[in-house]
C-alpha cells in the first residue's frame, strides 16, 4: 500500500507538466475547462425545498417548472418538458422517437420501469442493412431516410404514465409547447451548430425548408422558428387523446413518409403505427456501497451495464483513491470494459433473445470477473464472461455504435415522486424526415448491420417487430435506509453507461454534489481504448494510463447529464451538464 501511494504521488507529480491544477472532492472542475465543440459553460448547483426539474433546454425546464409550481406531478412535468424538447431540441428527441422511463411513487413506495423504444416495422429482415453482395452498407449513407425509421413510442408512454400518475389535465401539459410553436422561438447557438453540421443531409423538402434558409444554410442564431404544423398535431393529441397520433391521418402520414421517403424508402403501415405498445416491467436493481441502484432492463442495455460496472468496482477502494488518482480512473476503465464485453455479447430485445439478466447480475459471477482487474495494468480488450444461464446460446459479440444525440430529464415533485427519463430520435435530426411538424427517428441504425458473425447469430440483429438495442440509462439511486437519493441519466450513445456510472461513483464515493459530479471531466472505456475528455483536466491522466498499458485517446466526450440529489434533510440539489444548454429549476 505504501508503494502504491508513492506511485500515485509520482504519477501526479509528472502529470503536473500537463496541468498544475488539482481538484478536491466536491469541487466542480468546470471552471478549468475551455469550451468543447458544443460549448461548455460553468454551472452552479441549484437548491430547492419542494420540487425540481433538470432538462436539456431552458424552455423545457421552464415548462416543467411551471407544471410543478401548479401542483402537477413529476410525470406531468416530464411530459410537458419532453414535449417542449420536440420543438426546441429537435435534433435529439421528440414525439417521433422513443425512450425509457423510471418512475418512483412515494406514496406506494413502488418503482416502475417502462420500455417505450421504437419498434422495427414487419418488413425489416436480418439483411435489412446488407447490400446486394451481402456486405453491410456504409453507416454514413444509411443515416437518413425511411430504412432507419422505427414506429415511435414516446406518446404511448406519456398516455399510459399520465393515466397512472398524472395530476393535471392531459391537455394542459401540451399548451406550453403549442403556444411557443405558434409564437416562435429563437434559434440557440447549440441548435444553430447542430443544423449547420447536418445541413447537407437534409433532403426531405419539409425539413429542408424548416431548418435551412433559401441558400441552404442553417438559420442564424436568434432567428425565430415558428412550427404551426407541430402546434396543430399537439392540439389534436391534447384534445382527442393519444389515438389522434396513433390512428387516423397522423398515423397514415407517418407510414407514408417512411414508405415513400426520398431516400431509402421502406415499408411501414398505418396499422403498425396503431399497434405500437409500451412494455412496463420490473426495474433492474443492484447494490453499490449499500445503496440500491436501479435502471431499466432490456431492450436497453443501460440498466444492466451500469449495474455490472458498479458491482465490478465494489471490491476496490474508490473513495480512498479519490477523483484525482489515475489508479481510480484505471479501475473505472477496467470495470467498464468488462461490463461492456458482456453487454455486447448477451443483451438484445428479450422478446427475441434469452437475455441472462439474473446471471449477469449474479454476485459470485461478478466477483470472479472483478478478479480480472489488475490495479496496476490494463487487461487490453477483455472477452465476454460466461454468466449463469438457463439457456446457453452461441452468440457473437456486437459493438454497434449508437448516436450521441438523445436527451435526458429528471424531475421530482412536491410529494416526493420522481421521474428519470431518457429519450431519443437517434442520430442528430433522426431520419431527416419531417411530417406534421416533427422529425421521425432513425433508431433502427442501432441494430447490428451484420446479423451473424463467424457463423454465430448476433443478439442485436434486425427483425420485424424487434426493438433495437440501446444504452439509455435512466437511473434512480436509493439510500441504504430506503429514500431516493439520486435521479440521473444522460445522452451519449454507447458512452451513456460510463457517463452515468461515473456520476454515481462521484456522488457516492467521492462525495461530490450532483453538479460537481456532472461537471467532472470524462474518462471512459468500452472495448479497448481509454478515452479522455479533450480540453479538460482528464488529460492529466494520459501518461499514467499509458504507463499502465492503456491505449489512450483524447477526444470530445459530449454528455448531457441532468440529475437531482435529495439530501438527508430533504433539500433538493439539481445539476445540469455544462456541455449542453440545459438548466435545473426548483421551488
Amino acid at each position: 500500500m505504501k508503494q502504491l501511494k508513492i506511485q500515485n504521488f509520482l504519477r501526479l507529480f509528472r502529470a503536473a507538466a500537463v496541468t498544475a491544477v488539482m481538484v478536491a472532492p466536491g469541487v466542480a472542475l468546470a471552471q478549468a475547462q475551455p469550451e468543447i465543440h458544443t460549448g461548455f459553460q460553468k454551472k452552479e448547483a441549484v437548491r430547492a425545498q419542494s420540487f425540481m426539474i433538470s432538462a436539456a433546454n431552458p424552455h423545457a425546464s421552464r415548462a416543467g417548472y411551471a407544471i410543478l409550481e401548479r401542483g402537477g406531478s413529476a410525470v406531468d412535468a416530464a411530459i410537458a418538458a419532453a414535449l417542449m424538447l420536440t420543438l426546441v431540441e429537435p435534433q435529439a428527441s421528440g414525439i417521433g422517437g422513443g425512450g425509457y422511463m423510471l418512475h418512483w411513487s412515494q406514496t406506494k413506495k413502488a418503482l416502475d420501469a417502462y420500455d417505450a423504444a421504437v419498434v422495427a416495422p414487419k418488413a425489416v429482415k436480418p439483411d435489412h442493412f446488407l447490400d446486394s453482395d451481402g456486405d453491410p452498407i456504409k453507416r454514413r449513407t444509411a443515416g437518413f431516410g425511411g430504412r432507419t425509421v422505427g414506429v415511435p413510442g414516446q406518446l404511448r408512454l406519456f398516455a399510459a404514465i399520465h393515466a397512472k400518475h398524472g395530476k393535471l389535465p392531459w391537455k394542459e401539459l401540451f399548451q406550453p409547447t403549442i403556444d411557443l410553436a405558434e409564437k416562435g422561438f429563437a434559434v440557440s447557438p447549440r441548435l444553430h451548430k447542430q443544423i449547420r453540421g447536418k445541413r447537407k443531409k437534409f433532403t426531405d423538402p419539409t425539413a429542408t425548408s424548416y431548418f435551412l434558409d433559401s441558400n441552404g444554410e442553417a438559420w442564424p442564431v436568434g432567428h425565430i422558428l415558428v412550427n404551426t404544423p407541430l402546434a396543430d398535431t399537439l392540439r389534436q393529441v391534447a384534445k382527442r387523446g393519444v389515438d389522434a397520433f396513433y390512428t387516423g391521418p397522423v398515423a397514415r402520414d407517418i407510414a407514408d413518409a417512411v414508405s415513400n421517403a426520398s431516400e431509402h424508402p421502406s415499408p411501414m403501415t398505418a396499422e403498425e403505427v396503431a399497434a405500437y405498445q409500451i412494455k412496463p416491467h420490473a426495474p433492474v436493481c443492484t447494490t453499490y456501497r449499500e445503496h440500491r441502484v436501479c435502471g431499466v432492463g432490456p431492450s436497453t442495455t443501460g440498466g444492466l451495464t451500469v449495474a455490472m460496472t458498479l458491482r465490478l468496482l465494489e471490491p476496490f477502494d474508490m473513495a480512498g483513491l479519490g477523483p484525482n488518482s489515475p489508479d481510480a480512473v484505471h479501475l473505472f476503465l477496467e470495470a467498464s470494459k468488462l461490463a461492456y464485453a458482456d453487454r455486447s455479447q448477451y443483451i438484445g430485445d428479450p422478446a427475441f433473445v434469452p437475455v441472462p439478466i439474473t446471471g449477469l447480475l449474479d454476485r459470485a459471477y461478478l466477483a470472479e470477473r472483478a478478479k480480472k482487474i489488475d490495479p496496476a495494468e490494463s487487461m487490453g480488450r477483455p472477452q465476454p464472461g460466461l454468466p449463469p444461464m438457463r439457456k446457453s446460446w452461441n452468440l457473437s459479440p456486437d459493438d454497434t455504435p449508437e448516436s450521441p444525440s438523445t436527451t435526458h430529464l429528471s424531475a421530482i415533485d412536491k410529494d416526493g415522486n420522481a421521474v428519470s427519463f431518457t429519450t431519443t430520435i437517434g442520430r442528430g435530426f433522426g431520419a431527416g424526415i419531417m411530417t406534421r411538424g416533427f422529425l421521425l427517428n432513425n433508431q433502427l441504425l442501432a441494430f447490428s448491420f451484420r446479423p451473424t458473425k463467424d457463423g454465430d447469430p448476433v443478439a442485436n440483429a434486425p427483425a420485424g417487430g424487434k426493438r433495437p438495442r440501446s444504452s439509455m440509462s435512466p437511473t434512480i439511486v436509493f439510500r441504504p435506509d430506503g429514500p431516493v437519493r439520486l435521479v440521473v441519466g444522460s445522452p451519449g450513445g454507447t458512452r451513456i453507461i460510463g457517463y452515468v456510472a461515473k456520476t454515481i461513483v462521484a456522488v457516492l464515493d467521492w462525495r461530490m454534489d450532483i453538479q460537481s459530479a456532472i461537471s467532472l471531466p470524462h474518462f471512459a472505456a468500452r472495448t479497448r481504448r481509454a478515452e479522455l475528455e479533450k480540453d479538460s483536466l482528464a488529460t492529466r491522466f494520459a501518461e499514467a494510463l499509458e504507463d499502465m498499458d492503456h491505449a489512450v485517446t483524447v477526444r470530445h466526450l459530449t454528455s448531457g447529464l441532468h440529475g437531482i440529489e435529495i439530501l438527508p434533510d430533504g433539500t433538493l440539489v439539481g445539476g445540469a451538464d455544462p456541455r449542453r444548454e440545459g438548466i435545473a429549476l426548483g421551488g
